[in-house]
């Protein structure tokens, strides 16, 4: 993303054409915020695939938040940004992914009446502040994550994620005492001692228990397919991102991924369809604005 000085009000170009009044509202909502006059030229250069469960929206709001705080020289942090624009209400993954990279474990909100949150709601509709980080690892450049998003499908956003939210909540405590465990007692160890094989583990159980459970369901046949020809294919761990369809599979070192990509490349050929598959390290240092002398 670039944003520079324009003598003319706000000049929106973006890579993705559908972006572009969204980009325009974000600006203008940050610009009014803070007294500023509309007058930034913002070019998106490239984009990530909206609504397939990869933290687009946050991103995006952040990004351009953020880049128009450091050229209009104001002092504020990405955590603060995510209040002012309604992010990180529920879950503040994005939030501290931003902020400085690495796998994130957040404390959630307090619950109940005067506390942060009264109801169940998506970060969209919740002002409640972004949660704290209990957590955050820097797992080995040798880790890889490949993705995969099947064609077609959108995971749940809008009015859709907030009715969800609404008739699936509250989750009964069993079902999150065993998620509880299966992070404080499995994966938060395994990411702490770089154990891949333990952390692939406590992924894949993960998608079985508790809210991921009912995400996974909700996701369809295409992404359980996806997920189950992954940990086929060698990769230690897969997952739903949040409310897919895209899903995930860890694996290590550069050669594996790459046929991790292509075993999942040749699965939509065979099924005649256009899926998108990548892969990617996980960030070590999240954003980074770059200001032009």
């Amino acid at each position: 993303m670039e944003v520079e000085p324009f003598q003319q009000g706000l000049k929106i170009e973006s890579c993705l054409e559908a972006e572009k009044g969204e980009v325009e509202s974000i600006a203008l909502k940050f610009l009014g915020h803070y007294g500023l006059k509309p007058a930034f030229k913002i070019k998106v250069l490239r984009g990530i695939p909206r609504h397939v469960g990869l933290g687009s929206g946050t991103q995006l709001t952040l990004a351009v938040a953020y880049a128009l705080a450091k050229a209009s020289s104001l002092n504020v942090n990405p955590r603060e940004l995510a209040g002012l624009m309604g992010r990180g209400g529920t879950s503040g993954i994005g939030v501290a992914a931003f902020e400085a990279g690495g796998i994130i474990v957040d404390g959630g909100h307090s619950f109940g009446p005067g506390k942060q949150k009264q109801s169940f709601l998506p970060s969209h509709y919740s002002p409640a502040p972004p949660p704290p980080v209990l957590a955050r690892y820097m797992p080995p450049k040798e880790w890889f994550w490949v993705v995969a998003v099947p064609p077609g499908g959108r995971g749940a956003h809008g009015l859709q994620e907030a009715e969800f939210f609404k008739s699936q909540c509250p989750i009964p405590e069993s079902e999150v005492e065993k998620a509880s465990r299966i992070v404080l007692l499995k994966l938060m160890p395994a990411l702490a001692e770089a154990s891949i094989a333990e952390v692939g583990e406590a992924l894949n159980m993960l998608q079985r228990v508790a809210f991921k459970r009912l995400e996974v369901e909700l996701a369809g046949t295409a992404s359980k397919r996806l997920m189950e020809l992954m940990v086929g294919q060698g990769a230690y761990g897969a997952g739903l991102s949040s409310f897919g369809p895209a899903v995930y599979g860890l694996v290590e070192g550069c050669r594996q991924a790459e046929n991790l990509e292509k075993a999942l490349r040749e699965f939509f050929q065979e099924q005649s369809v256009e899926g998108m598959v990548l892969k990617a390290r996980t960030s070590l240092s999240g954003a980074r604005v770059l200001l032009n002398p």
